[in-house]
């Protein structure tokens, strides 16, 4: 692979796999193209709620809006330029209210192929 630069113009959204709510990913690098890790971009419409068990460590950064991750432990809620670490096998639920939000996300490894197998 070489160096790269993105933007949120560059991703193609589609609605995130197996979900319910309007939740739409896209995804820039990820096993197609032979990196190790998954990075796109988010879309949380306003007023969604998420619930999964994280099948694989994503890191996700607040670009725009504000969304909540609750787990067993508690809740944080991130705004923009914040950043959220969900390790693999934390249940969490991500909740958006208002505008929504918009996120880039980290994962290690793949989570299609997670998500797929």
């Amino acid at each position: 692979m070489k160096v790269q630069k993105f933007s949120v113009s560059d991703a193609k959204m589609v609605k995130s796999p197996g979900q319910y709510a309007e939740i739409y990913v896209g995804n820039l690098v990820d096993e197609r193209n032979g990196g190790p890790v998954t990075i796109g971009y988010g879309r949380y419409a306003p007023d969604q709620s998420l619930t999964e068990t994280m099948g694989v460590d994503d890191t996700m950064i607040i670009l725009e809006g504000r969304l909540s991750v609750s787990t067993s432990d508690g809740t944080v809620t991130a705004y923009p330029g914040d950043i959220v670490y969900m390790p693999k096998g934390q249940a969490v639920t991500i909740t958006t209210e208002g505008d929504g939000a918009l996120t880039a996300f980290v994962t290690y490894p793949h989570w299609a192929e997670v998500r797929e197998g």
